[in-house]
């Protein structure tokens, strides 16, 4: 197990340097990732720092999948290795995540999955410990910085203990408060290895079958590990019993704020049961159960533990939480949608709302709406400008479809708010040159795709290989402004000099591949060569180029 003792070194970190940093003071050999929100802070500090701790290999990937099979490939070798990537990045690297379960885990393998509850830069809300739960793996989740430090440095161990992968979940409001931290000695990095039973890491079915029977007879192994790690912190003694509160990750953290104005109105606390570390603890849940009227539960994401405690069957306990509250009908008392915080935990709680200042006002300030908008001066801008001119002359019927504008994730997307408001739809990462060509399959005459340089490298190269291999009637748009900028100006997985060649390699026709210009004295000579290329019956590719200009300063600062 770690070095549980401590250096006396304090250090204030985010939540996610404190996972960063633990996984450096673990003995990491290396750490891949795709930037995402709120993780990307994680694989910043480490590509950083990592030259202070030996050959650690810390480096971004061009997505989520090929991160996570870089990573196997270093617990291939013994070593320890890290992958971090937000919620939907988890999603693309399902594949190797999953199957990793099944593999003969040697060096300890960490996956680092930051959740956006509230959707402050996502499309979902979706829990990563659904993920753990499917792939039957531990899970830990951090409710402070401290934890998020010393439950990654564990995290390695109890890899390597029971050969599986294991996950950190954090949630935005940690990965992105920063408090002191009190860090433990730098353990050395793992030995390289020659693994001698190699069916364990190949899954064609006679050895995955085998290997899926492993991980089943380990889940009685892992209860036990998680009804004993001591981040499951049962509290009954001197507690009403008949009153059980369960919390998990943040919601512990805003449960113990209302603590006392709770234990004020009842006179005693309830029982309580705080869950960091999955799967669940059946035995303390079941303690905390056993003379419980009503149980309460408190946690940040979707219902996971819940969903698991209610079951299909009537029960005798009652339970409220996200999904019903105690009379089984009526919505829950807990927030279903955003993140939890000290207020709407103190509602479920059945407690008044604090008096705030705004309270005392007898009419409360209206603020103003801000919403995202491009940088002034941004490339996109003027690359819209074009679109939205060639789109309205292409399609001059507002309810004929001639025209279909797909988008994806990026700095992009705001060509849906004012002044363009032209594209159509934002779903993943590499979706809209898929549904550009579905709908161009489907008989919209002019379908085009607009994606970013980095996102088509992290996900678009195949959806355009798919429409070469039809030769769909499409256009692709290509907003190359050379880095990856929603995310904090990393550097893409390649210059933007070489995406000419790849999009050839990708079979697409010289004659049809245009590289324009994203200046506003332009916009009338690259409008004409958008409109011919969207007229074009068959695959085309348009990108317009100019450099972010906050990466540009970025690079004039560093000289």
């Amino acid at each position: 197990m770690s070095d549980s003792n401590s250096t006396g070194q304090t250090e204030a970190y985010l939540g996610d340097e404190a996972v960063a940093a633990g996984a450096l003071h673990a003995g990491l050999s290396a750490a891949y990732g795709y930037p995402g929100t709120p993780s990307t802070e994680i694989m910043e500090y480490l590509i950083a720092q990592c030259g202070q701790y030996g050959e650690v290999c810390a480096r971004w990937c061009a997505n989520e999948k090929t991160a996570a099979e870089a990573a196997l490939g270093t617990s291939f070798a013994g070593h320890r290795a890290l992958v971090t990537m937000k919620h939907v990045g988890l999603n693309v690297a399902a594949d190797p995540f999953i199957n990793g379960s099944l593999l003969g885990i040697h060096g300890g393998l960490v996956i680092a999955a930051a959740d956006d509850p509230g959707m402050h830069s996502s499309q979902n809300e979706q829990d990563s410990r659904f993920y753990a739960s499917f792939a039957m793996i531990p899970c830990l989740e951090p409710r402070n910085q401290q934890e998020a430090y010393d439950m990654t440095r564990d995290a390695f161990d109890i890899s390597e203990r029971f050969h599986v992968p294991v996950m950190i979940r954090l949630t935005t409001r940690l990965a992105h408060a920063r408090a002191a931290v009190v860090l433990k000695p730098v353990r050395e990095q793992n030995p390289c290895i020659k693994i001698k039973d190699k069916t364990e890491w190949m899954l064609l079915p006679v050895f995955a079958r085998r290997n899926y029977a492993r991980l089943i007879e380990k889940q009685e192994s892992l209860s036990a590990w998680s009804d004993a790690h001591p981040v499951n912190r049962l509290e009954m003694e001197g507690r009403d019993t008949s009153f059980a509160v369960i919390t998990s990750g943040l919601g512990g953290n805003y449960y113990e704020e209302n603590l006392e104005d709770l234990t004020a109105l009842h006179g005693k606390a309830p029982a309580r049961l705080h869950i960091g570390a999955y799967p669940l603890p059946l035995n303390a849940v079941r303690n905390l159960c056993e003379k419980a009227e009503k149980v309460l539960l408190l946690e940040e994401g979707q219902p996971f533990i819940e969903e698991k405690l209610r079951g299909i069957l009537p029960l005798t306990v009652k339970i409220a939480g996200k999904l019903k509250d105690f009379d089984g009908k009526s919505p829950g008392p807990v927030v279903r949608t955003g993140e939890l915080d000290p207020d709407n935990v103190r509602a479920a709680l059945g407690l008044p709302p604090l008096p705030t200042v705004l309270s005392s006002l007898s009419i409360p300030p209206r603020l103003p709406n801000r919403p995202p908008q491009l940088c002034a001066g941004c490339p996109h801008g003027d690359s819209y400008t074009v679109i939205k001119k060639v789109t309205e002359e292409l399609d001059p019927a507002p309810n004929h479809p001639s025209v279909a504008l797909t988008s994806d994730i990026g700095c992009y997307s705001l060509g849906a708010s004012p002044p363009w408001q032209i594209i159509e739809s934002i779903v993943c990462m590499g979706a809209s040159i898929g549904m550009a060509r579905g709908a161009a399959e489907a008989g919209i005459p002019y379908a085009a795709a607009v994606i970013g340089d980095s996102t088509f490298l992290h996900s678009g190269m195949t959806g355009l290989l798919d429409a070469v291999s039809a030769n769909t009637p499409m256009t692709l748009i290509i907003l190359d402004n050379s880095i990856v900028a929603m995310t904090g100006c990393q550097e893409t997985i390649i210059p933007s000099a070489k995406l000419r060649s790849l999009i050839l390699g990708l079979g697409v026709a010289p004659e049809h591949l245009v590289e324009l210009e994203a200046k506003k004295q332009f916009v009338e000579e690259n409008a004409a060569l958008l409109k011919k290329e969207m007229e074009y019956r068959g695959v085309s590719v348009v990108i317009f180029k100019r450099e972010c200009l906050e990466a540009a300063r970025k690079r004039l600062k560093r000289g």
